[in-house]
């Protein structure tokens, strides 16, 4: 199992644009139409991987929590699936149905979009204030597959708490750490 620090895409940066496939309704979204009012929750996942594994319950439950509250999630599989056929929209599809997934989960295809975020691993998370600037990017939280630590998102949920309250999200922002994004050419290596 393959240890990859997100890249820590600089603060204050804008959401790149996207439009994408989600592999379980096979409708076509942009960030536009998936923003939410107070804020915006970009995940990179994918199906096989055990970081994602480990942290899906959670996930679900964070999305739960705080899409009523007016965020929108995205989660992103850009996985190279010719090399990874466990991340084919197929199973992306079974992947969301089984962890009911709240949100849509959109298949990048071409990857750009995972070079566009520089998101390096899964899970990769990132929130974006009203504006679309980014003001939190790194882990769910301290758990990891076998650390004892149980997973509670507390790290996404006290960003997101911050966004409620008109506070300014802490600097102080640990990397996540996953499997790397399966890139198709393995000279980009981000």
């Amino acid at each position: 199992m393959s240890r990859t620090a997100s890249n820590m895409l600089p603060l204050g940066t804008k959401a790149p644009d996207f439009e994408l496939i989600d592999a379980v309704t096979n409708n076509r979204y942009s960030l536009q139409e998936l923003k939410g009012d107070k804020g915006t929750v970009i995940m990179f996942i994918c199906n096989h991987c055990p970081f994602v594994k480990h942290v899906n319950e959670e996930i679900v439950r964070v999305a739960n929590d705080y899409r009523v509250l007016g965020f929108g999630f995205v989660a992103i599989m850009s996985n190279d699936i010719e090399s990874y056929p466990d991340d084919h929209p197929d199973k992306m599809w079974k992947t969301a149905r089984k962890n009911h997934y709240p949100f849509p989960y959109l298949f990048d295809q071409t990857q750009e979009v995972a070079k566009a975020y520089d998101a390096a691993c899964t899970p990769d998370f990132y929130l974006f204030d009203s504006d679309l600037k980014l003001i939190y990017r790194g882990q769910l939280d301290n758990s990891r597959p076998g650390n004892g630590i149980p997973c509670n998102g507390r790290d996404l949920r006290e960003a997101l708490d911050c966004v409620l309250n008109n506070r300014k999200v802490y600097d102080d922002q640990k990397p996540s750490i996953g499997c790397n994004i399966k890139w198709r050419d393995a000279r980009y290596m981000p």
